[in-house]
């Protein structure tokens, strides 16, 4: 079974990283660009913020949440305005909004049963902690490149691959695309050293590579042809092409190097 338990400390753990980073910034620095065109440091923070708040509305009141998707008229847009809306706050505003939301949300989720709702296929309790994992990884991932500093990975980046595997699918029907029928074999070197593997051992079509290139790869921090992933079969290899670990519409990732 999953560690619920263990899962919302990688998540406080996350968040406590990306905090380290911006807690002494000074307010000018905020307004630094990152590597997400039109995004801000403040930018960054505002968007996880609300994003967490939508996961604790999803998880307290879900006919709300519901009712609020099916509301929204511009599904190209929203997520934008509300990071633009958040990075408008002070500072100090905006952390102690993000400290506040993500402190309740770990409350909400560890205390929450069955499915939530969400932007892309509904999650439970443990699914949508790790993809609060990943988003928050990736976005200090654009904060600290914003700021130059170089990040040491993690065994937390084991969440963050695991949803890209499990969202394999997902990439394809997003897009409207067929989705291949047999699994794949993923086989990912650890930042400890360690092999972590998804699929069958026999599978034909397969990916291996360096766990922190993938992860950045699924959550499109960077282009496909910057990673010395390897796709052995014609349909992994159209896979890293699209992979996206996180919902909402297709994503355009990073251009390259």
């Amino acid at each position: 079974m999953i560690d619920l338990s263990a899962l919302l400390t990688d998540l406080e753990a996350e968040g406590a990283e990306l905090d380290a980073l911006v807690t002494a910034l000074p307010p000018d620095e905020w307004r630094r660009p990152t590597p997400a065109p039109g995004w801000t440091v403040a930018h960054q923070i505002a968007h996880l913020a609300w994003t967490d708040e939508q996961a604790l509305l999803a998880a307290t009141h879900p006919d709300r949440f519901t009712a609020a998707v099916a509301a929204i008229t511009d599904p190209g847009g929203f997520v934008d305005r509300g990071a633009d809306e958040g990075a408008r706050l002070a500072p100090d505003a905006l952390l102690s909004r993000w400290r506040t939301l993500r402190t309740s949300l770990a409350d909400a989720l560890a205390w929450a049963d069955g499915k939530l709702p969400w932007y892309g296929p509904p999650m439970n309790p443990a699914s949508m902690a790790t993809a609060r994992i990943m988003e928050t990884w990736a976005h200090a991932g654009d904060v600290a490149d914003a700021l130059g500093v170089v990040r040491v990975p993690t065994a937390r980046l084991r969440h963050v691959a695991h949803l890209g595997v499990r969202t394999r699918d997902f990439a394809y029907l997003i897009r409207e695309l067929p989705v291949p029928a047999r699994e794949f074999r993923i086989e990912l070197r650890a930042p400890g050293g360690e092999l972590w593997t998804w699929g069958p051992v026999d599978a034909g079509q397969r990916v291996t590579g360096d766990a922190l290139d993938f992860c950045r790869l699924v959550t499109q921090r960077v282009h496909r042809d910057d990673t010395a992933l390897i796709a052995v079969g014609a349909e992994a290899a159209d896979w890293l092409r699209i992979a996206q670990a996180f919902a909402g519409p297709p994503g355009v990732g990073r251009a390259r190097s």
